[in-house]
């Protein structure tokens, strides 16, 4: 049989159609059963996965602006040793069709790998993505993700512990993001996510950091063309190697823009916060060739 004219590889694994809901946005999934149908996805970015539980940071977390909405939620997930033991065996229950992704953070090189190897030998889980923005501990906060050094230590750490896809996600904020996108792919990567939120500050009418951690991630349509920007230049670099177009997607012809730029799959993140049954809508205007 035909496989459908959405399908694509890529990884060498069959995704059945371009759209993921991105980290952050999506928990392990099952926050959105019964509000939208998993299985209609090409796959889900699982929420960071760190080795340790994390709290995150203080509220407030989020805040909306005109261009969309920033947010500094500090990676709180419930660690590595309860994401093994509840939330995926639940996400590889439910989702059967849909490809699960686990996005893996660290705060030391070495944690990296530790999370993979304590999820390696489960059955069900596509590729890592690693979140290169979380900051370096060891080198006074400087995200890993601005070093083209600490990116070519990481990738090449967890290439030795999988066999599995890895994937770097990497910064808008990097000033020369497909060079990156090559240290990354040279040490291993089989591809890479672009792109990460953009660091911003949003201040009350008094001056006063509206998110209780002062400084976060601005993401929504304001990343929509930084995200596109990036696809085409890592693409213009590496033609063969795969980008997940992520950021300011809220309808279809969103996608259409990441998918002409030459991303192999398309995350939607802050526009299915929002508006939950908005990537459904845009896999059945996909299907019909609308945008």
């Amino acid at each position: 049989m035909a496989s459908p004219p959405l399908a694509r590889e890529v990884f060498g694994v069959r995704f059945q159609n371009p759209i993921l809901l991105a980290s952050g946005t999506a928990g392990y999934g099952r926050e959105l059963d019964g509000v939208m149908d998993l299985e209609r996805l090409g796959g889900i970015v699982s929420k960071a996965v760190s080795l340790e539980p994390r709290a995150g940071n203080a509220p407030p977390r989020v805040a909306e602006f005109r261009g969309g909405m920033l947010n500094s939620v500090g990676l709180a997930n419930p660690g590595l040793a309860q994401v093994r033991a509840v939330e995926l065996p639940w996400m590889f229950t439910h989702l059967r069709t849909a490809r699960v992704l686990v996005n893996v953070v660290g705060f030391a090189a070495g944690e990296y790998p530790a999370v993979i190897e304590g999820l390696d030998d489960l059955d069900g889980i596509t590729a890592y993505e690693l979140n290169l923005s979380c900051p370096n501990t060891a080198a006074g906060g400087l995200e890993f993700g601005a070093d083209p050094l600490a990116v070519a230590d990481i990738v090449a750490r967890c290439r030795r512990v999988t066999r599995r896809p890895l994937v770097a996600k990497l910064s808008p904020a990097l000033p020369d993001i497909a060079a990156l996108a090559l240290v990354a792919r040279d040490a291993g990567a089989d591809g890479v996510s672009v792109v990460n939120t953009l660091p911003g500050l949003a201040l009350d009418p008094g001056g006063k950091a509206r998110l209780g951690n002062g400084n976060g991630g601005a993401s929504g349509p304001v990343l929509l063309p930084a995200g596109v920007l990036a696809v085409r230049r890592v693409r213009e670099r590496a033609p063969d190697f795969p980008v997940i177009g992520v950021g300011g997607v809220r309808g279809v012809a969103d996608v259409r823009q990441y998918l002409a730029a030459g991303a192999s799959l398309v995350g939607i993140g802050t526009g299915a916060l929002a508006d939950p049954r908005l990537p459904e809508r845009i896999i059945r205007a996909l299907e019909r060739g609308d945008g």
